[in-house]
């Protein structure tokens, strides 16, 4: 049986805890890579780039391959940026934990896709949509209609 742990504990100190068992499968025993991305990164190599997986030799803890997801624009660059790379992921372990990336391309995990709002339709093009619409009797698909030609009207004249 696990001893209980009293008192208030910052949530940051649980994450490894608590994602070690999730991460470790992937061959991330130390989590706090995984955690602390942005901080050794930084925000903008850290929303092109993500940490994948990890693996060594058998029985070695350094000098592993880490996998990188890179948004494919920048894997180019990210490629020359290789060594710098190496240089944060092994300050942050505090020893040699990587020798080597591999980058895969494909959006990063952490990636957060932006997607500009659609502009309101103009008097004539709301009343040409709300037209062709008008003889669809069930009011669910014709508001789901209305809906996805609103999208597609408004996506179309940008």
């Amino acid at each position: 049986m696990e001893k209980r742990r009293g008192g208030v504990r910052a949530i940051g100190a649980e994450i490894p805890r608590v994602a070690g068992l999730a991460l470790g499968k992937r061959g991330f025993g130390e989590a706090q890579l995984v955690t602390q991305w942005d901080a050794v990164m930084g925000s903008e190599l850290a929303a092109k780039l993500s940490p994948d997986r990890i693996t060594f030799a058998r029985g070695e803890r350094r000098d592993g391959t880490l996998r990188v997801r890179v948004a494919s624009a920048f894997a180019p660059e990210a490629q020359h940026l290789e060594p710098v790379l190496i240089e944060r992921i092994n300050a942050f372990f505090g020893y040699r934990a990587v020798a080597r990336l591999v980058f895969v391309q494909g959006p990063p995990l952490n990636a957060k896709t932006v997607v500009p709002p659609l502009r309101k339709l103009n008097k004539q093009e709301q009343t040409t949509l709300d037209g062709s619409l008008s003889t669809i009797e069930n009011e669910e698909l014709r508001t789901a209609l209305a809906r996805l030609g609103a999208a597609v009207i408004a996506s179309r004249n940008r």
